[in-house]
């Protein structure tokens, strides 16, 4: 059988470098073939079952009843684009805007959160004439030709001269960089825009995850992100708040993470879990704003806004209403920490242990002393836990923070089977690959 799936597994992989080009990533040394999804669980083509420790597209769950149902009943009726009339997309708007505060009380409804970000950088130039951005050094907010310049490991070799218009500064780490009020990153800021301005180039920005997730998810308090906003909002720019990972009660204390922040952004861009698998994303942003984008750019988006893509997006959020997931998620959060907490007395590699609401991990180092980071060995662990039927990531400037941020429904007993085959895999994999 083993043998057999191999042979399976390699077709499967030259099939897709020769339909799909070369360099198409998958997960893990061995990846997995996935037929179905049920809530917090996984199968692959040989009926083995995976806890899923990682996606937040499911976000209320794989194959979520709910919103199976409503994306159904909605394509057998109708579907179509924006430019006809159709009340789910109001009703829909109507609902999200009412989890912001004043003025975001507008939006725009897309496909895809890089098309969600490209757009909020484009409000950016038409608010303030100048196309000079500041992000962090560690950071991904999708890969449209623009957006993908924001990423320090994934900008382009060509990219339509757009480069210059960047500027990245030191991402925050609560780990190794003392900065417990902001002040230190907000002086970064202070610095590119200073830079941008001298150069002629003009601020246009600040766009953050307010997690700052995959720079590793630093812990801070709330309030952190202040002294950073109001250096951007001095020099005349927008805050755009990134919330595709961190948005929808994730955060457990909050429905958005900009809120625990404490900070209202300009923009704030939401996707993957919008829908719940189903491709909707967008931005929500006030109505000054909105006017001005809408009279600065002629911008449609055929599927964007559709009404089986509301009708799925309205349904997760009666899911996460009535099922009471983002109060799940500051539970099951605290369980984390505490369980990480009692493995790093057990296991020397675990340096620091962070967490916000369903989203939790551990990073590794070689030596606490030196907080050498361990990357080889998160690798090692990531790889392990798959073996074993666990599914989670690693990510960081670094690359060696386990990134564990389940469906919404994840619940205490979940927790237990990760943490004790993390332990159990922490006692066995060499320190050394």
């Amino acid at each position: 059988m083993n043998g057999e799936r191999t042979l399976e597994t390699e077709d499967l992989l030259e099939r897709r470098r020769r339909l799909l080009g070369p360099n198409v990533s998958t997960f893990y040394e061995e990846p997995v073939h996935i037929v179905k999804g049920e809530g917090v669980w996984l199968w692959d083509v040989d009926g083995r079952k995976y806890l899923d420790c990682y996606n937040n597209v499911p976000h209320v769950g794989h194959c979520n009843p709910r919103v199976v149902s409503a994306i159904a009943e909605q394509a057998g009726r109708l579907n179509t684009h924006t430019r006809y009339l159709h009340e789910g997309i109001l009703d829909y708007v109507e609902r999200l805007t009412g989890t912001f505060e004043a003025p975001l009380s507008t939006a725009i409804l897309t496909c895809s959160g890089s098309e969600a970000n490209d757009i909020a950088l484009r409000m950016a130039e038409a608010m303030t004439g100048k196309r000079g951005i500041v992000a962090t050094d560690a950071t991904y907010h999708g890969n449209t030709t623009l957006v993908s310049h924001l990423s320090r490991s994934n900008v382009p070799e060509v990219g339509f001269g757009l480069g210059q218009n960047l500027r990245h500064v030191e991402a925050p780490d609560s780990y190794r960089i003392s900065d417990p009020d902001g002040q230190r990153f907000a002086a970064h800021v202070q610095e590119a825009i200073d830079g941008l301005e001298r150069e002629g180039i003009g601020f246009a920005a600040l766009i953050v995850c307010p997690l700052f997730l995959n720079e590793g998810f630093p812990e801070q308090d709330q309030g952190w992100l202040r002294p950073a906003a109001e250096a951007a909002r001095r020099a005349g720019g927008l805050l755009i708040c990134d919330e595709v990972q961190s948005g929808f009660g994730r955060c457990g204390s909050h429905f958005w993470a900009h809120q625990k922040q404490g900070v209202v952004p300009d923009v704030v861009t939401m996707g993957k879990p919008m829908g719940n698998g189903h491709p909707v994303a967008g931005l929500v942003t006030s109505p000054e704003i909105m006017a001005r984008f809408r009279n600065a750019f002629r911008y449609f988006n055929t599927f964007g806004g559709n009404p089986v893509s509301c009708a799925a997006a309205m349904a997760v959020l009666d899911e996460l209403d009535e099922r009471g997931l983002q109060e799940n998620a500051a539970t099951i959060g605290m369980l984390a920490h505490g369980r990480l907490s009692a493995l790093a007395e057990r296991h020397d590699m675990i340096g620091d242990v962070r967490q916000s609401g369903m989203v939790f991990g551990a990073e590794f180092v070689l030596d606490r002393e030196s907080r050498e980071p361990a990357s080889d060995f998160a690798d090692l662990v990531v790889n392990e836990m798959r073996r074993r039927g666990i599914l989670l990531s690693k990510l960081g400037r670094h690359k060696n923070t386990l990134k564990i941020r389940p469906p919404m429904p994840f619940a205490a007993e979940h927790a237990d089977i990760l943490f004790d085959t993390l332990d159990d895999v922490l006692t066995s994999v060499p320190r050394h690959g």
